[in-house]
């Protein structure tokens, strides 16, 4: 593996992390109420999912995951009830609406172990994160000539990648959670984060690999 292979693989996985997705979604939602180290706490749960859909294409588990039809499936509808259920909940709490101006932080404000686990489920209960390993690892490595170590910094490329990218984004929100915190924009921002999940339900619902 020489440096052009590995300048392509962080350009591809670059392109992957910058997209929109529910990561993004989840951290807009966190960091208003929950403060920056849940935000923080989110993108260490999104680092720990991709390690660990990075080992099991390694390891090759994930090619049984993708030729066994039930065992896709199964982690499929898992993954999309799973979006769903946030979105669901959180245009209940857009439809409650808020009685001040203001909003303040939850009283049952997110522990950074729950915002740990909702990043860490978002990403390992969603099998395209596998794919795209599945998809890209082939291109990049040689069977029987790359070695374990080489394969696993694929791996920590995009980790550190989608380390750099999310941590920004929450520091920029936190710069502006006095705004975010505003009544109306947070009805807004779970409005629109409750459509975003349940469409990347129903999308994950129906991907087909």
């Amino acid at each position: 593996m020489d440096w052009s292979d590995i300048l392509t693989f962080a350009f591809v996985a670059t392109l992957l992390v910058v997209s929109p997705g529910p990561n993004g979604v989840l951290i807009a939602k966190t960091v208003p109420t929950s403060g920056r180290n849940a935000g923080l706490a989110n993108v260490a749960g999104f680092l720990a999912a991709f390690y660990l859909h990075g080992a099991l294409a390694i390891l090759g588990i994930s090619i049984l995951l993708v030729q066994s039809a039930v065992a896709f499936t199964v982690v499929k509808y898992l993954g999309a009830a799973y979006l769903c259920w946030i979105g669901i909940k959180a245009l209940i709490a857009a439809c409650k609406g808020v009685d001040s101006k203001t909003v303040t932080p939850a009283k049952r404000q997110r522990t950074l172990l729950k915002a740990f686990v909702e990043g860490f489920l978002t990403n390992a209960l969603n099998p395209k994160v596998s794919m795209f390993y599945l998809a890209a690892f082939p291109q990049f490595i040689t069977l029987g000539e790359t070695t374990a170590a080489a394969s696993f910094m694929l791996v920590v490329i995009h980790s550190v990648i989608n380390a750099a990218w999310f941590a920004a984004m929450v520091l920029l929100l936190d710069q502006f959670v006095s705004v975010a915190q505003n009544g109306r924009v947070q009805r807004w921002i779970k409005g629109v984060t409750g459509v975003v999940f349940i469409g990347f339900g129903a999308k994950l619902a129906t991907y087909r690999p």
